[in-house]
């Protein structure tokens, strides 16, 4: 063969070897091809169509990966893929966030079990990935590390031809707060049945002993005495009922003005005076001059103060003291402005294990005594929801046998109070 003829034919191998290059690196070779009619030529023009094809189908392949992660990235479910020995191929932030892994850190190719701190999840992560012929997978598990969490987990096999499970698709559903509303609501109907269940049971009793006939006024008069608190006691628990559930659902609109802090203390003492007088109980103001005007609905926020004093004056022994106070105080030191309105008691306190429960529904310290003295056990849940409401904050301190301090932060108004 002539030296040119080998020239050529070193430079179409060339050629085809820069071809196959750039396809075993998945990239685009460039397009100078021949118009030769030799083999060499046409086999450098099948190789060019394939490196098409195959740059084609990557892009298609990109395009549906970034749509596929993306889709991950906006779901709250937590989603893990793992290989078929277990090693993580992906995961979105809702996995990294449930199972409190770092959300900068790289955990491709790490055994997905160590990476679950739960003894429970990592058994289903065990038998999901084990499962001989890769058959899908679903339960519910409790788990306690990072964090306490109720997860709906189902975990599906991707199969290969001929090869079984290749990998699998792991989703967790986070139905913790599901599982604590189906809680409250079953403990609400479980606590109302209850406080119903007291009242009617001693208005029927004493109306059937009526109807069977009492000839005594005395014991009469007693009976229907009973009945009548116990009626009422029922109408201020219904009342209360609603009242909370308007406040906990948005219907309780809010006539926001200018308020005078200092004259929703005076007009709640004013009302509550008597009562703690029966009981020997002193109520008292203190430093509540030179005070910024809060904004507020009227109505609602002497509501609140009433019902702690009420709270306050019930549970102080007699020749006890009750104090309402106010102060100028930003929130928890911020600079926003605002007022603090606060209802110190020296009565037997709370544990310190009962304070954080002490705003929800029914939830009495002393079961027996809250009953005997009229309570609904809504009364706190409902100043809640109103200092809520008015975007302010409620915190309860108490020490055993030293009285209880409940404080009432609402936001300062921009305008001066109503005179």
């Amino acid at each position: 063969m002539a030296i040119g003829g080998e020239r050529w034919i070193g430079r179409r191998a060339e050629r085809l070897e820069e071809i196959a290059d750039a396809l075993a690196r998945r990239a685009a070779p460039s397009h100078l091809t021949s118009a030769g009619a030799d083999a060499l030529s046409g086999a450098e023009r099948r190789l060019l169509s394939a490196a098409d094809a195959m740059a084609g189908a990557l892009n298609v392949l990109e395009a549906e990966r970034e749509e596929f992660e993306a889709i991950l990235r906006g779901m709250s479910e937590a989603v893990v893929v793992t290989g078929s020995r277990g090693e993580v191929v992906m995961m979105n932030g809702a996995a990294r966030r449930v199972f409190g892994l770092a959300a900068d850190s790289d955990y491709r190719g790490r055994d997905f079990v160590e990476l679950c701190r739960d003894p429970r999840l990592q058994d289903f992560v065990g038998r999901a990935t084990a499962a001989a012929q890769g058959e899908p997978l679903t339960g519910e598990i409790q788990i306690q590390s990072p964090a306490a969490r109720h997860l709906e987990v189902s975990a599906a096999p991707i199969r290969q031809a001929g090869r079984g499970a290749a990998a699998h698709v792991m989703v967790f559903h986070d139905v913790s707060r599901l599982k604590a509303f189906e809680t409250a609501r079953t403990d609400f109907i479980a606590n109302l049945t209850h406080e119903l269940r007291t009242p009617l049971s001693a208005i029927r009793g004493y109306a059937e002993t009526l109807m069977d006939g009492v000839d005594d006024p005395a014991v009469q008069r007693r009976f229907l005495s009973i009945i009548e608190r116990q009626s009422r006691r029922l109408a201020r628990l219904l009342d209360d009922l609603v009242s909370l559930s308007d406040l906990e659902r948005g219907l309780t609109p809010l006539d926001l003005k200018p308020l005078d802090p200092r004259s929703v203390l005076e007009d709640s003492v004013e009302l509550m005076r008597d009562q703690a007088e029966r009981r020997g109980v002193t109520l008292e103001i203190r430093g509540a001059a030179e005070l910024p005007p809060v904004l507020a609905d009227a109505d609602r926020i002497h509501q609140v103060i009433v019902n702690l004093l009420d709270n306050a004056v019930k549970y102080t022994p007699r020749e006890g003291s009750v104090t309402l106070a106010a102060r100028p105080a930003p929130m928890n030191g911020a600079a926003r402005p605002g007022v603090e309105l606060i209802v110190a008691d020296t009565g037997e306190g709370i544990p310190a294990a009962d304070i954080p429960r002490l705003t929800e529904r029914f939830y009495r310290v002393d079961h027996a005594r809250s009953r005997e003295l009229g309570g609904t056990g809504l009364g706190l849940a409902i100043v809640k929801h109103i200092v809520q409401l008015h975007r302010g904050n409620l915190k309860i301190e108490s020490r055993l046998r030293e009285g209880t301090t409940v404080t009432v932060w609402l936001p300062a108004s921009d305008a001066p109070a109503a005179s």
